[in-house]
């Protein structure tokens, strides 16, 4: 009971006229922060950090926890309307999300959305509450050979499942992985792949992969496509952002096993929340695949609704990690880590008896920044989706110059410049000739840390290859991977039978 009583103290005080304007003001900036190509929510929260040095702590950090929700809801906004995802944890969205709004579901996309961002991080945010010692116990149990594991599964996994075309998926996964090759190695500190371009040195950007890829091969893709009749969908919008109960019934259990993905990831040191985005993404693809109608590919709203409740989910929980363990297990926690030590307190197990005061109202705040969010962004949702009643060659000119200022904001060089029009040519083939993008993207993100983890594991062990399996997560993880690859190999099998018929 002495956690209510706690969490009811922190309530009392974030319920002040002043600390619910801060998490209104930091939901709303990072909604608007998100949406712009190349941002997201951790590009929010280090914009907004220089200006809260003028509030007191529980202010500053109050107005963060709306800045953290709202960033995340924003980098999915423009996934769905025009498959430009303000941040990579959105990118799993865009596949489906996109695809609703095409057919003018955009608003049951956003509202979607919303709902499984509310539903997986108020989820998220109770475990924190009740649960953050024992969450972050979890993290520990993942090493190298975990990590490895986990990358391979999501590798073979998602190539085998979303492509019709085991060797289309490959050739799509292995163009990734090629592409996070490139910079000093980590390990050895030789040069891969740089032609002695100085600027190539940390590698290619994952914001310029993603905006090439995704932004521009589908700006690249519209222009090509523009000696076609241009298809009425892309001018109507129907309905407005409630859902229908049979969407609602399609749904809940997309969002509940996303909430479960994303729950765990949140306190396992990955980077952030692609890898629990796609996870589901692709788990859901492939209970899909048995459907007699599968629905992935069109606009199916699972697809919508597992990332979504996944990365909010890995979101509530990287908090608790960050408050409990001093443990920053993404890039925006790495920055409130920042924010913390900048006002001289520091994360870990005794925050919850130095600073009690500032962490329950922070806790409060983040209840509270779910609920406005939901309040502001469903209403919102329509407005949002007549972005798409723009005549088609405004907004796509517009996304072009957009994408260009987003990756120049982030990394002022000409170098990337040219690297997300190559990107963005190469991103224009693979829609062009149906190579899917998501392995492409799992390639970039987990290629690192599964080539890290592979050559950690094997220096751990002198050698011994072994290691890569010992341990029952590991075998969980590859047993998972095998029926997977069984369940994807019949499905190819019969659908050449189908087509020789």
């Amino acid at each position: 009971m002495d956690t209510v009583s706690l969490l009811m103290g922190g309530f009392s005080e974030a319920f002040s006229p002043m600390n619910l304007l801060w998490v209104f003001l930091g939901a709303l900036l990072g909604t608007a922060v998100g949406v712009l190509p190349g941002m997201g929510s951790s590009m929010a929260v280090a914009l907004l950090l220089p200006i809260t040095f003028s509030l007191d702590p529980t202010a500053a950090f109050i107005m963060f926890a709306g800045v953290y929700f709202g960033g995340l809801f924003g980098d999915s906004t423009m996934a769905i309307l025009v498959n430009t995802p303000g941040g990579s944890t959105a990118i799993a969205t865009s596949f489906e999300g996109h695809k609703m709004a095409l057919s003018g579901r955009a608003p049951q996309a956003l509202a979607t959305s919303a709902i499984g961002a509310f539903i997986g991080g108020l989820v998220a945010t109770v475990l924190v509450v009740f649960f953050a010692p024992k969450l972050a116990e979890f993290a520990i149990l993942f090493g190298p050979a975990e990590y490895f594991a986990l990358a391979v599964f999501a590798f073979l996994a998602c190539s085998a499942v979303v492509s019709d075309s085991l060797i289309k998926g490959l050739v799509s996964l292995i163009f990734g992985l090629l592409v996070a090759t490139v910079g000093i190695d980590g390990i050895s500190g030789t040069q891969r792949f740089t032609s002695s371009i100085p600027e190539l040195f940390d590698g290619i950007s994952i914001i310029t992969i993603t905006v090439g890829i995704l932004a521009l091969g589908e700006v690249f893709y519209k222009i090509y496509e523009r000696k076609r009749p241009i298809p009425t969908q892309h001018r109507k919008i129907t309905g407005t952002a409630r859902l229908s109960f049979s969407d609602f019934k399609e749904a809940l259990p997309a969002w509940l096993r996303g909430t479960s993905f994303g729950v765990p990831f949140g306190v396992i040191p990955v980077g952030g929340a692609e890898v629990p985005t796609f996870m589901p993404y692709t788990t859901e693809r492939s209970l899909d695949a048995r459907r007699k109608k599968p629905q992935f590919g069109h606009g199916a709203i699972r697809g919508v609704a597992a990332p979504e409740a996944a990365g909010n989910a890995t979101a509530g929980t990287a908090m608790g990690a960050l408050l409990a363990m001093g443990l920053p297990t993404s890039a925006t926690a790495a920055i409130m880590l920042a924010a913390f030590q900048q006002y001289g307190i520091q994360p870990g197990p005794l925050l919850f008896e130095r600073n009690a005061d500032l962490v329950w109202p922070l806790l409060a705040s983040l209840f509270i920044g779910l609920f406005v969010l939901l309040i502001l962004n469903l209403p919102l949702a329509p407005m949002w989706a007549k972005l798409l009643l723009i005549p088609r060659h405004y907004l796509y000119a517009g996304i072009a110059v957009f994408c260009v200022l987003g990756v120049y904001a982030t990394s002022p060089s000409v170098t990337d410049l040219l690297l997300v029009l190559g990107i963005g040519f190469v991103g224009f083939l693979f829609r062009r000739y149906d190579f899917p993008l998501a392995p492409v993207m799992i390639g970039v993100i987990l290629g690192p840390l599964a080539e890290t983890s592979f050559r950690n594991a094997l220096l751990s062990s002198g050698g011994e290859y072994s290691i890569l399996w010992g341990s029952s997560i590991t075998w969980v993880l590859y047993g998972m991977m095998f029926i997977v690859l069984i369940a994807a190999g019949y499905k190819h099998y019969s659908n050449l039978r189908s087509a020789r018929r």
